[in-house]
């Protein structure tokens, strides 16, 4: 069996869990928060039992209540909402994803169209196009229907577009949308720095590595995480068969009967216990020698939100 590295938690994730366990901790239950913290189930659950209370939006907040912000980001509107209703926030949005942000604010104060490649519907596009609506435009790399998403883009001037994209996207994917949309606007400019997420890339590389070895490989991740989703996409364009499970209990014995090897892999938002519980549950079905596929190190730390660091402000 072949197990993925790095996998599992990135720093941006980490730092939004924890702020969510460091607020119960501090103020007590219930600590409110907007959307899922991160895209996994067995996460949310488990900060669900120690008192958070995950909501839509603010309007389901109670009025003068704290709540804290996802890793996703939210907008502008959804920031005034809640100084509107009086709560108290604190922001875990992945500075990763604040990056984009604020080149979305830069590039629209520069009058310049920007076409951001992601999926409509994500927490993390909605927040971006939120930055500036009269100048983003969502390019959704999914759409189906026989739909050429790069033809319906329409610019106001040629000259004066760029692109920036959602930050846990298959690099492949957005590769070819960029040389797309390259061909109508040949002028396209590109960001000053990549805008896809260091580990999302990471986790792709190692699967990259991983999954050519494999017969079938396995991947611990949420429906709703994109860069779980995108691993099972990357793992099966190396060639293997791939599927992706919440828990080790969704593994079906038919996937393994005529593989002779098992790649492993999990998605950023994946705590370790998950696949942990995968390998045991594998090793039942004869897979128990492990090598490990490193092709990289990461230690990149970010630090809790202000209203979490050491004394704070208690109102």
């Amino acid at each position: 069996m072949l197990v993925a590295a790095p996998r599992g938690y990135c720093a941006g994730v980490d730092r939004a869990v924890v702020a969510v366990e460091r607020a119960l901790e501090l103020y007590g239950p219930p600590v409110y928060v907007r959307k899922e913290i991160v895209h996994n189930r067995h996460v949310v659950a488990t900060l669900a039992d120690r008192g958070a209370v995950f909501v839509d939006e603010v309007d389901d907040v109670p009025t003068g209540a704290r709540v804290v912000f996802s890793a996703h980001g939210v907008s502008p509107v959804v920031r005034a909402r809640a100084a509107a209703r009086g709560l108290r926030t604190i922001d875990a949005t992945c500075p990763l994803v604040t990056k984009v942000h604020k080149e979305a604010l830069r590039f629209a104060s520069e009058g310049l169209d920007i076409l951001l490649i992601g999926h409509a519907g994500h927490e993390e596009v909605e927040g971006t196009h939120g930055e500036a609506p009269d100048h983003v435009q969502v390019v959704d790399t999914r759409t189906a229907d026989g739909v050429d998403v790069v033809d319906q883009v329409h610019v106001r001037d040629p000259d004066k577009v760029i692109w920036i994209s959602q930050t846990t996207l298959s690099v492949d994917e957005t590769t070819a949308t960029v040389q797309r949309l390259r061909e109508r606007f040949p002028n396209l400019a590109d960001p000053p720095s990549d805008d896809i997420c260091y580990a999302t890339q990471n986790r792709q590389v190692a699967v990259k590595a991983m999954a050519p070895r494999c017969d079938v490989v396995v991947v611990v991740g949420s429906a709703n995480s994109s860069n779980s989703v995108r691993l099972v996409e990357v793992a099966r364009e190396a060639g293997a068969r791939a599927y992706r499970v919440d828990t080790a209990d969704e593994v079906d014995p038919a996937w393994l009967a005529d593989a002779a090897t098992v790649g492993v892999t999990s998605g950023a938002s994946v705590p370790d216990v998950l696949v942990t519980e995968l390998l045991t549950a594998l090793a039942a079905h004869g897979f128990a020698t492990v090598e490990e596929v490193r092709t990289t190190t990461e230690s990149l730390r970010f630090a809790l939100p202000h209203e979490l660091r050491p004394d704070p402000p208690h109102p």
